[in-house]
């Protein structure tokens, strides 16, 4: 009997111990299931982050050829850099910005205009900003070398309408001008059509600032350029003046000039300048990436001047216009030969007259317009300079010296 229950006893222990081994085992398979599980759950999510191509995977194992992995186009793309939409700015800005037409009177040789009566007129494009109205006339701010010797000006607006324009005032030194179109020529449509800009402050700019150029590029039309600052203080020399500019990489061209330069939030901060860009330096035409433009807070008290009627008074002027005369043309004395004489200003009441030609000013020779220019920008208005004349004496011509209150 003991015998049976030790057997007994012994079989119930090999029972457990059975029982114990195939537990083990099922827990070892669970766990392995489990690590199969976690791990092709890893693959899935690397594959769907793109960070594993199961695919690529899948090449490698059987032997296929590998191929690079391109980023899926129709995702799209939520970093990096994007370009800078300034269609709100512009549309807000445009209707201050116009288009400046100038019909100039060109001589018809080296002798001078219109000297056998038959008058040669060339035209000119330009821009201008809308920067005030009075009761009677609408003021609009452009480069003084966009109207400079303009017979006749016109100027069209953003509905496409045009009125002709009067000079208000001007500073060559500055090179900005202010014409006025008389309200009373503008009709109600282009009169809502227009804006008046806002001016902003160009001693805040900082180089990178983003920047708007808008302006009658060419004579096409309005159109839009974007860049950046460049540098600022650019010192630029044109005609012997020497002119702080601001430098910017938007591109302006021809026709370009006395458009308006905008900062982001839309105010005008310069004055587009064509000349100092492409025309007056010995680089020409071919410089790409370097506009300039006038800095507006530079300017503002000259401007403000101007729009009221009053002199510039860091200008002085003779008050005459013409062109050169070189090498002997038609048996001209070279220098610079009078087309127009300004009613009431210093040189009509010393006497000059149209056909006069300029021979010296101060006793040096007149040999071009700068000749001229270096003595005007060392004086003041009130000054007298002395101009020797040469005039026709019959079939000759004699000398006099003529002296000029500088007006």
């Amino acid at each position: 009997m003991e015998e049976e229950k030790e057997k007994k006893e012994e079989k119930k222990k090999d029972n457990k111990e059975e029982k114990k081994k195939k537990g083990g085992k099922a827990i070892y398979v669970i766990i392995c299931l489990f690590i199969l599980v976690v791990f092709g759950a890893f693959i899935i999510a690397l594959n769907n982050i793109g960070l594993l191509n199961i695919n690529t995977l899948e090449g490698v194992s059987n032997n296929k050829k590998v191929t690079l992995q391109y980023t899926d186009t129709n995702k799209k793309t939520t970093e990096g850099v994007y370009m800078t939409d300034v269609s709100d700015v512009v549309e807000e800005v445009m209707p201050s910005i116009v288009a400046i037409t100038s019909k100039t009177l060109v001589n018809s040789g080296s002798y001078g205009p219109s000297f056998f009566g038959q008058e040669q007129y060339s035209e000119g494009a330009g821009s201008g900003i809308i920067i005030s109205q009075t009761d009677t006339e609408l003021l609009i701010l452009t480069n003084n070398h966009v109207i400079e010797g303009a017979e006749e000006l016109s100027v069209q607006f953003i509905n496409g309408k045009s009125a002709d324009a009067t000079v208000k005032g001007t500073s060559d030194r500055k090179d900005v001008a202010v014409i006025s179109v008389k309200l009373s020529n503008l009709d109600k449509e282009t009169q809502e059509a227009i804006r008046i800009a806002t001016i902003g402050d160009s001693s805040e700019l900082k180089v990178g600032n983003g920047i708007i150029a808008i302006g009658n590029a060419l004579g096409y039309g309005q159109s839009v350029t974007t860049g950046v600052v460049s540098a600022l203080d650019r010192e630029v020399t044109i005609d012997d003046i020497t002119t702080k500019m601001i430098q910017i990489d938007a591109a302006i061209n021809g026709g370009n000039s006395g458009g308006a330069l905008l900062n982001s939030a839309g105010e005008v901060v310069g004055i587009n300048s064509a000349k100092y860009s492409s025309g007056g330096s010995s680089y020409s035409a071919s410089i790409e990436g370097m506009g300039f433009a006038i800095p507006i807070s530079d300017v503002k008290d000259i401007v403000e001047t101007l729009m009221n009627g009053e002199n510039d008074t860091s200008d002085a002027t003779i008050g005459i216009e013409g062109v050169m005369v070189t090498n002997g043309a038609y048996n001209m004395p070279n220098g610079f030969y009078i087309s127009k004489v300004v009613d009431g200003s210093g040189a009509d009441k010393a006497g000059l007259e149209i056909g006069n030609i300029i021979t010296k000013i101060e006793g040096k020779n007149v040999e071009s317009l700068t000749d001229i220019k270096d003595v005007l920008y060392s004086k003041k208005k009130g000054d007298k300079i002395t101009l020797t004349v040469a005039y026709a004496n019959k079939k000759t011509y004699s000398e006099k010296e003529v002296k000029v209150t500088l007006s």
